[in-house]
């Protein structure tokens, strides 16, 4: 009897398994990088699978484009074929070569960009030799100090005649989902990532107030945060308009184009910049303005915190460096004054009104003829001429000092010394008038 005909043998067949197919940039390259160095690329695959367990989805691509990065360059310009080949030297020039890569926006990569590469590289070889792996370095060849610096620029934000400007340029677009990306980034201060996860029932009654709640996002922390008024009727006509399409999608932001992504809300406010004429903007900034705006008119650091869902206070105080009220309040009581100054510029001495001159400045001018002697100061004005020759200490222009107390008692015990009885009474009444003078 044949074996097609018993049961139990063909209930063991299974199916031809399909051939699996590399669909993105990332499975491609790994196929090509696994034939070349398949030590080398296990280790680094095998990583990047437990960092799915524990991070999330971005933080692991990054690290994927890392090693990626790293890999490309081991095969391209050295013999090793495991990670544990890498030595201090491959690390030495590879820091080298990242260098001179191209960036974004200028020549050479950013030196927060190579921080981030090397910091990443860093944190595999650590974690790897701390898990004991065989395909391990027997210590971190990347130190501490081969990061780069992490240079911190001040976020970059619209002006309020900008913003007003983007606003008005989305208001008027004939698309209503370009109105209410540009709405929903500038009015809640989300970021892309979190407007395009929202999900379809994102929008919560509490109380007679209508609230937000932003997904788990970058620093995995959901938050709920109120709705303004225009938004809740702009989402009103957005719902009823694509119910359908949100209730397939199971995301607040889907309509009968294409499902919102990064690229896809990068692009609407990019355009709807240039339409608005005010240059070109991307989705953050306008999360920058968001808490710009809210600083300076007055809003707790905590509140905007919470608003942006920030999870340190550290990050918020970045606003304040570019918004700072005390800066600002104690710029406009002095800004009279300075426009005097420029108003007044060449029209001759005596012109400027007699308040301009500071304490300090009034020190200086004071102080700027003097004279510095061994054991005090002459300030006699430059346009008087000394009569006292050598005898300076008995002059009414002599001036000391504590800081000359030392000199003045040398002085005091050498006239001692050689029997200058009224030389050294007058050093010892100037160390007492110095001692005895109010500090």
């Amino acid at each position: 009897m044949s074996d097609s005909r018993n049961p139990s043998t063909s209930q063991r067949r299974s199916p031809p398994s399909k051939a699996w197919v590399p669909e993105t940039e990332s499975e491609r390259e790994w196929v090509l990088l696994s034939a070349a160095c398949p030590q080398l690329a296990a280790t680094m695959g095998r990583y990047l699978i437990q960092l799915r367990t524990f991070l999330a989805p971005r933080s692991v691509d990054a690290a994927d484009n890392a090693m990626r990065q790293l890999a490309r360059w081991l095969v391209a310009e050295t013999d090793v074929t495991t990670v544990a080949g890498i030595t201090r030297t491959h690390i030495e020039d590879y820091k080298v070569w990242l260098a001179s890569q191209p960036g974004v926006s200028g020549p050479n990569m950013a030196k927060n960009t190579q921080r981030q590469r090397l910091r990443m590289i860093r944190i595999f070889f650590e974690r790897i030799i701390e898990w004991d792996w065989d395909d391990a370095p027997r210590r971190n060849p990347i130190f501490h100090g081969d990061i780069p610096a992490r240079i911190d620029p001040l976020p970059k934000f619209l002006s309020d005649q900008d913003a007003a400007k983007l606003m008005k340029a989305a208001r008027a677009h004939r698309l209503p989902r370009y109105r209410l990306v540009v709405e929903m980034l500038a009015r809640t201060g989300m970021r892309a990532s979190e407007l395009c996860d929202l999900a379809a029932d994102a929008v919560t009654l509490i109380g007679d107030a209508y609230w937000l709640r932003i997904p788990v996002g970058k620093l995995r922390n959901d938050r709920f945060i109120p709705l303004h008024p225009d938004l809740v009727v702009l989402l009103a006509a957005w719902t009823a308009e694509n119910s359908e399409y949100i209730r397939a999608q199971k995301h607040l932001m889907a309509d009968e184009h294409s499902p919102i992504d990064r690229r896809t809300v990068h692009r609407i406010v990019a355009t709807t910049a240039k339409k608005a004429g005010i240059g070109k903007v991307h989705p953050h900034q306008l999360r920058h303005t968001l808490a710009t705006q809210a600083i300076n008119r007055g809003m707790r650091l905590e509140a905007i915190a919470a608003l942006l869902g920030h999870r340190s206070m550290e990050m918020t105080l970045t606003y304040a460096r570019i918004a700072d009220r005390v800066v600002a309040d104690e710029y406009e009581s002095v800004s009279a004054q300075i426009d005097a100054l420029y108003n007044t510029a060449g029209t001759g001495p005596g012109a400027l009104p007699a308040e301009i001159e500071t304490a300090t400045m009034t020190r200086l001018r004071k102080e700027s003829h003097a004279r510095m002697l061994g054991n005090g100061m002459c300030t006699r004005p430059v346009e008087l001429e000394c009569r006292m020759e050598s005898a300076c200490e008995t002059c009414a222009y002599f001036r000391t000092g504590p800081e000359f107390v030392p000199i003045l008692l040398r002085q005091r015990d050498h006239a001692r010394k050689n029997g200058q009885t009224d030389r050294a009474e007058l050093f010892e009444n100037l160390v007492a008038t110095v001692i005895e003078a109010p500090t």
